[in-house]
C-alpha cells in the first residue's frame, strides 16, 4: 500500500489509544466474520459478554453500538443484539479486524468533510482544477483497463477535488489523514476486485458523478454524489458473503 507514515512535514503522526471497546469488537467482530456467530445468531446477553472478555457491561454496550453503526448486529428491544451481516473472511487478507473500527469512523468522518469539500468545489472551480480532476479519472480508467489496484490513483481524484475549494485547510486534512484514508482505500478496492473487476467499474462511475456535478458547478448534487460514494465505500466492507466465499470455494 502506498503512503508509508502518512505523516506530512509539518504534522505530528496520528496517535491512537487502543480501548477495551476496541478489544470487544474486535473479538465479536472475528466471531462473525469467521462463523462461530452466523448471520440472525443472537450473541449472547450483555452480562455474559462482559464476563468472558472481563470488562465492564458498559464496554461491551460501546462495542456493540460501533457494530450496530456498521450494520453488522441490530438489536431488538426486549431480546437482544443479531448478527445481520457477516464481512467475507476475505477482509482478513487486507486488513487487521482490530483496524476495521478505525476504518469506518474515518469514513464517516470523510463523508461530512469531502462531501462539503465537493460542494465548494463546485461553486469554486476553475479550468485547471477540473483539468486535474478530468486527468486523475483518467488514469483511474486506465487502471481499470490494467485491472491494477489504484490507491494512490484514487486518493489523487479525492485530493483533486479538495484543490478545487481553493481552501487549504481541506488539502490540509486530506494530506494529515492520507495513511488511514488509503488503508480504507485498499481494503475496499482490493475487495472489489476480488470479487469481480466490474465492482471496480461501479466506484469509478460514482467518481464521475461526483466530477459531472462539480463541472455542471451543480454544488448539493456535488455534495450529494460524494457522500453517496463514501457511504457505499463504507458499505462495501460490510457487504458480507458471496456464495462462492460461504462455501470455502474460489473467490470470484
Amino acid at each position: 500500500m502506498a503512503g508509508g507514515s502518512g505523516a506530512k512535514p509539518g504534522y505530528p503522526a496520528p496517535q491512537r489509544h487502543y480501548t477495551l471497546a476496541d478489544s470487544v469488537y474486535e473479538q465479536i467482530l472475528s466471531d462473525i466474520v469467521d462463523g462461530v456467530l452466523p448471520e440472525n445468531a443472537r450473541l449472547p446477553a450483555e452480562g455474559a459478554l462482559a464476563e468472558r472478555f472481563g470488562v465492564s457491561r458498559p464496554v461491551v454496550r460501546e462495542a456493540l453500538a460501533r457494530l450496530r453503526d456498521d450494520g453488522i448486529v441490530v438489536s431488538r428491544r426486549g431480546s437482544g443484539s443479531y448478527v445481520t451481516a457477516r464481512p467475507s473472511r476475505v477482509v482478513r487478507a487486507f486488513a487487521p479486524l482490530s483496524s476495521i473500527a478505525d476504518m469506518q469512523r474515518c469514513f464517516e468522518f470523510r463523508v461530512g468533510l469531502e462531501g462539503e469539500a465537493a460542494r465548494q468545489a463546485a461553486l469554486r472551480r476553475n479550468d485547471e482544477d477540473i483539468a486535474r480532476i478530468k486527468a486523475a479519472l483518467a488514469t483511474l480508467d486506465e487502471i481499470l483497463v490494467t485491472t491494477s489496484l489504484g490507491v494512490e490513483e484514487d486518493y489523487q481524484f479525492h485530493l483533486a477535488v479538495a484543490a478545487a475549494t481553493h481552501n487549504r485547510f481541506y488539502v490540509g486534512t486530506l494530506e494529515f489523514l492520507h495513511e488511514s484514508i488509503t488503508t480504507g482505500m485498499n481494503l475496499t478496492r482490493n475487495l472489489s476486485l476480488r470479487r469481480s473487476s466490474e465492482r471496480l467499474r461501479v466506484v469509478q462511475n460514482e467518481h464521475y458523478e461526483v466530477m459531472t456535478a462539480i463541472v455542471a458547478g451543480e454544488g448539493e448534487g456535488a455534495a450529494r454524489a460524494m457522500r453517496a460514494h463514501l457511504e457505499n465505500a463504507r458499505r462495501r466492507v460490510f457487504e458480507g458473503v458471496d456464495n462462492d466465499d460461504a462455501t470455502g470455494g474460489a473467490l470470484r
